[in-house]
């Protein structure tokens, strides 16, 4: 046998050895899904950075209001104390909501107490 032939015999069963079961791949599911976080964990985590956004467009919104004198703001349909109390309430609440429905519920007393 020529050398050549030898060292393709080598070559051959190099690339399909016969001492070694082949090994099946695993098969590939019907519906694959890499690996990701649980959605409720994703939704909290937009809902918190939501909120947080909410609050700094309040504060950078409002709390400069409170440098105006007491009648601008109530020209502005504002109220000194109902803005401060909506700068201090929890994150999870929408200060600007809040502060709107104060200021409705300020407005609806005022009309009963003037008729």
């Amino acid at each position: 046998m020529s050398n050549l032939k030898q060292l393709e015999n080598l070559q051959r069963e190099v690339k399909t050895p016969l001492d070694e079961p082949s090994i099946p791949r695993p098969s590939m599911p019907d519906f694959y899904m890499p690996a990701m976080p649980p959605m409720g964990l994703i939704n909290a985590i937009e809902n918190w950075v939501k909120a947080l956004l909410s609050r700094r467009r309040f504060r950078q919104r409002f709390l400069p209001l409170l440098g105006y004198d007491d009648h601008i703001l109530e020209d502005m349909g504002h109220n000194r104390e109902d803005i401060e109390w909506a700068s201090r309430l929890p994150v999870r609440k929408d200060a600007f909501r809040a502060l709107q429905r104060r200021r409705a519920q300020r407005n609806n007393k005022s009309t009963r107490c003037a008729r």
